[in-house]
């Protein structure tokens, strides 16, 4: 009875240790994932000084009513699209399609795109930046992306937008990056609070 009574109490005390260290990196998967990348040296976006001082990325709270259920109208025969980025180099996306979806009972429109010479393990990679109006305040200036893929499209031309997954460009965290700017067409008139916020550099 005393070991059940021991093991008992490991358990808990272990169970306690994860559930504190869960809290810490994140409250959802994807929180945690982008919160263990950044503390990996081998990955992180930060500066050695940044990544020195790294406690966590600071997220907006989940909510539910930024994960929408878009329709999406494919642009098959659309043109090479000149992304400008936050250096000299220009990267060149096709407009894959237009995406529809309503956040409290308002109507927007968001443009995705697609890399014109993927990697080969990007294939299947849609590029979906924007801007809002929680720019410059409580997110990061130059707007933010969320991954989608062409395998999320559903039969019926839907497809899950979650901006809950929203993250900042490489370039808020580290001079040394050249990142897409998001076009001004994709500018949501509202505020998008979900996904990472703003950085603030050390």
């Amino acid at each position: 009875m005393k070991k059940i009574v021991i093991l008992l109490l490991v358990v808990g005390f272990l169970s306690c240790k994860t559930e504190r260290k869960r809290t810490v990196l994140g409250e959802s998967d994807f929180q945690i994932e982008m919160n263990t990348k950044f503390k990996d040296a081998s990955k992180s976006p930060l500066t050695k000084k940044g990544l020195k001082e790294f406690k966590g990325l600071d997220f907006f709270p989940i909510d539910e009513k930024y994960t929408v259920n878009a329709k999406i109208v494919l642009l098959p025969d659309a043109p090479v699209f000149n992304f400008p980025t936050t250096t000299d180099r220009v990267v060149l996306y096709r407009k894959y399609g237009i995406l529809s979806f309503s956040i409290e009972g308002k109507d927007f429109e968001l443009a995705i795109y697609q890399d014109v010479n993927p990697d080969p393990e990007y294939i299947n990679h849609l590029f979906l930046p924007f801007l809002d109006n929680t720019n410059g305040k409580t997110s990061y200036q130059g707007g933010r992306y969320i991954d989608v893929y062409t395998t999320d499209i559903q039969p019926n031309g839907t497809v899950t937008i979650d901006f809950n997954k929203a993250y900042n460009p490489y370039c808020a965290y580290s001079d040394r990056y050249s990142c897409p700017i998001p076009p001004q067409e994709n500018s949501l008139d509202t505020e998008i609070k979900a996904g990472v916020m703003a950085y603030k550099k050390p």
